[in-house]
């Protein structure tokens, strides 16, 4: 994609947001007559399920989306993050362009948000501002400048209309998931949409993403191996966040360095999401990578984004507190009741694959439990295949599927994306060790 074509008007309103999401419908059900006509005539015949989730019809919605951004876009940005049960591998790769490719407001729109922030003679404030975002994604965009005071400051400034928009994106997208056949109709996910629907509105709210800044920044201040910035009080508004600029290197880079800074990094971030979920009782749950920054100079970590943290409810801290002591117990039968009771798995789901999930636990606890020098290898990927391939007549019967409560699949979330990062940056980790200081 062209600087030039990233340029896209967020649709505000209603009707010009049902109408880009009509777009979508309409692309997608044009390629799924011409497909479903193309292998009628090789005498095939095709599900609904698999003409509607096509690569093509795929590229078509994902591009679509991330020119709507909003609650649309942060939806497909979850499902791109899973480690791939729900959708196919080739719709995974396709997802996972939301990651990276929201579009910018042309610089009228831009102007237009701000002045409705800060009134018309907003440049007064500054001596510098890069209408050239040097950050997009699905609520809003992120501006380098400099205050008249000399500060430096990256200014968050949410897309109009987003937050007006988070209800109507997230029915339409669950009219999808049900049209496209990916849960079971048995699924009640209604607890589950009502709470995005009430995360996106808090995302949306700057005023209370800058309360968790401040709030992290205490908890944090003695931490040196992570940089909090704080918010510009004075021009803090409910659409727009100015905060201390950062210098780093996006948390990729790591992937480059030797092995002892990568896995220094990964140290302190897991050790902070240990800390959130047992000590601090919040934790930032978006585990997208853009997230953080990376200083090669101290090896400090920048936490960028507070907009996702939640509260840690008692019930899930103490569930998943018991997983952990299963796991440090080496125990498969008490890791798979904890499990069952957290209702990550179903009692049928037991019955049916007893032999088969007691195959993938040992795996799992033979990994964490009896690493060498005690140190878990996440670049070695053997035991992830190992799960995945037990795993895949689990998934595949959909019927028997668990759905644990909005809180712990938000919680889940984060732990899983930091397993990612662990596998994406190669690192080694006393894992165990880590676990037994929260036991």
């Amino acid at each position: 994609m062209s600087e030039r074509d990233r340029y896209k008007p967020v649709p505000q309103g209603r009707l010009s947001r049902l109408a880009a999401l009509g777009q979508i419908a309409g692309g997608i059900a044009s390629g799924m007559v011409a497909d479903g006509l193309s292998r009628l005539a090789q005498g095939e015949r095709p599900h609904l399920r698999d003409l509607l989730l096509t690569p093509s019809n795929a590229r078509k919605a994902a591009d679509q989306v991330s020119r709507m951004r909003g609650a649309a876009m942060k939806l497909g940005q979850m499902i791109s993050l899973e480690p791939g049960e729900f959708l196919p591998p080739e719709l995974q790769v396709i997802f996972s362009q939301l990651q990276s490719s929201a579009h910018f407001m042309p610089p009228g729109q831009l102007s237009a948000c701000l002045s409705g922030a800060w009134g018309p003679d907003w440049r007064r404030h500054f001596s510098q501002f890069d209408m050239t975002p040097i950050a997009a994604a699905s609520i809003g965009q992120v501006h380098k400048a400099v205050l008249a005071s000399g500060r430096r400051v990256a200014v968050k400034v949410q897309y109009p209309g987003v937050s007006q928009s988070i209800d109507s994106d997230i029915d339409n997208v669950a009219t999808f998931l049900r049209l496209s056949g990916l849960l079971p109709a048995s699924f009640n996910i209604a607890p589950h949409l009502a709470e995005a629907k009430r995360q996106l509105r808090e995302e949306a709210d700057y005023l209370r993403e800058a309360a968790e800044m401040r709030r992290f920044g205490t908890l944090l201040a003695d931490d040196h191996r992570f940089i909090v910035p704080a918010p510009v009080e004075e021009l803090l508004r409910p659409t727009v966040l100015p905060m201390d600029f950062v210098d780093g290197l996006p948390l990729e880079r790591l992937t480059l360095a030797p092995q002892a800074q990568r896995d220094a990094a990964m140290t302190a971030i897991s050790d902070l999401a240990l800390r959130e979920l047992f000590i601090f009782g919040h934790m930032q749950t978006d585990p997208n990578f853009a997230n953080y920054l990376w200083r090669p100079e101290d090896g400090r970590i920048a936490l960028l984004d507070f907009g996702a943290v939640r509260p840690v409810s008692p019930e899930s801290a103490e569930a998943y507190r018991v997983l952990l002591r299963a796991t440090l117990a080496g125990s498969g039968n008490a890791v798979r009741d904890s499990l069952i009771d957290m209702q990550y798995l179903s009692r049928a789901q037991t019955d049916r694959y007893g032999p088969i999930l007691n195959d993938m636990i040992s795996i799992v606890l033979d990994h964490v439990m009896k690493a060498p020098s005690g140190l878990v290898d996440f670049s070695d990927r053997g035991p992830l295949v190992a799960v995945r391939e037990r795993a895949v007549p689990l998934f595949a019967d959909r019927a028997l599927w668990a759905l644990p409560s909005p809180d712990k699949m938000f919680l889940q979330r984060k732990i899983t994306g930091l397993a990612l990062l662990g596998m994406k940056l190669r690192v080694r980790l006393p894992l165990a060790e880590m676990l037994k200081g929260h036991a």
